[in-house]
């Protein structure tokens, strides 16, 4: 009876000792879940927009537009339309035995690439507002099914340019 009265810790049951154990745990599994969530990816496209250029149109009726999307993330997206600052309607297109083809949509598949560029898939701009001129900018707004939509600031190139590899 004499050491208890020398111990001035107050006591507390076994359950509540219990109880806030687990719940550290748990914290502590709650708060490890969500950094390695976001180190490791969440299970959503993660997507980087590079490479981008515009040719100069030889005429001022269309023009072509390319690029390259990486996706990092662990789940596929899908390019679905594009707009422009310079032309009425953005089509995309792919290249089949030597003839273009409109599409309604574009493949980013998980931890891949698309690659819009000569002879290929391409943006072909349409109802040009202004004939673009090497020097100038030009703004693509890329709308993707998961993603949502990215801005994308392309430079006007000679109309013979190609990008190295």
């Amino acid at each position: 009876m004499t050491a208890r009265l020398l111990d001035p810790r107050p006591r507390r049951p076994l359950a509540a000792v219990a109880l806030g154990v687990a719940l550290s745990f748990a914290l502590a599994a709650c708060s490890s879940g969500e950094k390695d969530a976001a180190t490791k990816g969440d299970g959503h496209p993660e997507l980087k927009v590079s490479g981008a250029y515009v040719p100069q149109p030889p005429t001022k009726e269309t023009a072509g537009g390319f690029l390259t999307v990486r996706n990092g993330g662990d789940k596929a997206d899908k390019l679905t339309s594009v707009s422009s600052d310079v032309a009425g309607k953005v089509e995309m297109h792919k290249t089949v035995e030597q003839q273009m083809q409109r599409v309604k949509s574009l493949p980013v598949p998980a931890h891949g690439t698309l690659r819009l560029g000569r002879g290929g898939n391409h943006l072909m701009l349409m109802e040009l507002e202004r004939k673009p001129t090497k020097g100038q900018t030009v703004t693509f707004v890329l709308h993707f099914t998961r993603s949502g939509s990215v801005t994308v600031k392309a430079p006007v190139e000679a109309t013979n340019y190609t990008p190295e590899k």
